[in-house]
């Protein structure tokens, strides 16, 4: 089991402890508050479609500020140097302009609760219940990674047992869930993004501070690693050396195609953001005002991961006290005052819970909607199946809770949850991709090829851990297993469709790409024809920035 080192213990005083108090009061508050609207299971799995874009939008970036944004890319950071940013501009941007530009109104329009159940309305039941079941699993493992993470953390800075910060960060985030359903987990997704903002600038600031302002933060960096540490392509060609051991082929296929639309496009805890959205504009527009933000997050996410290695120069490697995942705990401990400390102890707690919160109410939406009512229990009244989403919702954290300590082993959690992505998010958009655009796409073709694609990362990432496969990091594992995962789902899933029936026509209205569908503005209301709110000039215009911030990392 990996955890912190025992010198990252903070003294935090009553000024600390206040803030985090205060901390925790709000975001009950904001639950009670929420109960006052949940009254279907609409309201408590969606928010009764009712939030505006900004906050859906807000709520989307901070869905992913959990345990692998904060620990996990401020640990790729000091691992893998500037080569992280292919998470975020190559890695995400792309795809969340494509959700909002091209997927939303089909998913918004078909009126489905999930992701799964549109594979249900596209294909069949025998696809639809893989789908649900390939997705329950991962969110339960990636809020395990959460809980985990926030564990390790708590022990370190606040001298907590592993098992006692584990259970009651489970149970406050099951409080919150269970008492104002999406809506409580939405609005407090949005205090947690301005909470973590707050937190981690004063971290990087006095980071910058301590190693002598950027140019000596690059000099050092420098003389450590090397010029090719703060590049984001150099050493990328064929036969090339480079910290990420792979090449800008894989980079660009197995990162910035496979695993970034897989997860940004098909992952239900992102998507349920857009889907909880007032109309079609607003839910168009929630990843692509989220794209914004998100390109400036390693700014206070990935560069103290550089700070952490300039403070710590041993950090991740053997025999020392601190691994990868200590970069952001380590600079707290060596850089913040008390005050600052508790805001930043509660930005963290934060982040955890927000990633946490995602997976388990998307958790439960997908088991209710998906399995209990589609398989279990059909026909219920509807306020039956509110009492088993809030049932749900306490199993989803107890399970999750167990699968917390799946992710020990791993000095990189980052590493742990792309392994996780390739497994499950990959195959689905890969067949979300066939049944989209392509007509002649069967139902039988959608199951086989999504079991195919799943089955075969799992293969290959088996065979690299027993040492058949050779490859030199976890991450141009990830990267080449989510290739392999997209190229076995298409093989599979042609051949099948091509030897079966399809749909009819009309049986395929609103659930295939057409250019009318996809143009369609829905029921627009006040102002969302303004022209700064047009979905087209936000996205290209995130692409283009997404373009210009590689600028920097190129020469």
């Amino acid at each position: 089991m990996h955890t912190l080192a025992d010198g990252l213990r903070l003294s935090m005083n009553w000024m600390d402890s206040l803030i985090l108090v205060i901390y925790f009061a709000v975001v009950l508050g904001i639950a009670f508050a929420a109960k006052r609207s949940v009254h279907t299971t609409l309201d408590f799995f969606l928010s009764g479609r009712s939030l505006p874009a900004w906050v859906t939008g807000l709520a989307f970036v901070s869905a992913n500020l959990g345990a692998t944004e904060i620990l996990g890319m401020a640990a790729n950071g000091a691992q893998y140097g500037a080569y992280t940013i292919h998470w975020y501009l190559i890695g995400a941007i792309p795809a969340m302009v494509f959700l909002g530009l091209v997927m939303m109104p089909f998913y918004y329009n078909s009126k489905v609760r999930s992701v799964p159940e549109f594979l249900l309305l596209r294909f069949s039941r025998s696809s639809h219940l893989l789908s649900a079941s390939i997705f329950a699993v991962a969110s339960v493992l990636i809020a395990g990674v959460n809980l985990y993470a926030l564990a390790i953390v708590l022990q370190a800075l606040l001298g907590w047992p592993i098992p006692v910060s584990i259970v009651v960060a489970g149970l406050f985030v099951l409080a919150y869930i269970v008492i104002g359903g999406l809506t409580s987990a939405i609005y407090n997704e949005v205090l947690q993004f301005f909470v973590i903002v707050a937190a981690l600038v004063p971290l990087t600031v006095l980071g910058l501070v301590r190693v002598g302002g950027v140019s000596g933060l690059i000099d050092k960096v420098t003389a450590a690693e090397g010029t090719q540490f703060l590049t984001a392509w150099g050493g990328t060609g064929f036969g090339q050396d480079n910290p990420l051991g792979t090449n800008w082929l894989t980079i660009t296929l197995g990162l910035g195609f496979a695993i970034s639309f897989g997860y940004w496009t098909t992952n239900f805890a992102e998507v349920q953001r857009s889907l909880s959205a007032k109309n079609l504009s607003a839910a168009r527009r929630t990843p692509l005002i989220a794209a914004f933000p998100k390109m400036f997050i390693p700014l206070i996410v990935v560069l103290p991961g550089l700070i952490a290695l300039v403070v710590q120069p041993n950090i991740g490697q053997p025999g020392s006290e601190y691994d990868y995942n200590s970069a952001i705990p380590l600079l707290m401990a060596e850089l913040l005052p008390n005050g600052v400390l508790g805001l930043a102890v509660t930005g963290l707690m934060a982040s955890f819970m927000a990633g946490m919160a995602a997976n388990v109410s998307s958790f439960n939406t997908v088991f209710t909607t998906d399995i209990w009512q589609a398989y279990i229990k059909p026909g219920k009244s509807d306020a039956h199946y509110l009492v088993v989403g809030r049932v749900i919702t306490a199993v989803g954290v107890v399970v999750g809770i167990g699968t917390a300590f799946i992710a020990a082993s791993f000095s990189n959690i980052m590493n742990y949850m792309q392994t996780l992505f390739s497994f499950f998010n990959v195959p689905l958009f890969a067949t979300f991709i066939l049944a989209l655009f392509w007509k002649r796409m069967t139902a039988q073709a959608g199951f086989w090829g999504l079991l195919a694609g799943t089955v075969a990362p799992i293969a290959f990432y088996s065979m690299y851990r027993v040492g058949i496969v050779d490859m030199s990091t976890d991450q141009a594992v990830n990267m080449t297993s989510s290739i392999i995962a997209f190229a076995v789902d298409v093989a599979v899933s042609v051949p099948i469709a091509l030897a079966t029936r399809p749909k009819t026509e009309a049986e395929l209205a609103g659930l295939v790409y057409t250019k009318a569908d996809a143009r369609t503005k829905g029921e627009l209301q006040k102002g969302d024809d303004a022209w700064y709110r047009k979905p087209a000039l936000l996205g290209w215009g995130a692409v283009i920035l997404a373009a210009l911030c590689y600028v920097p990392f190129s020469v």
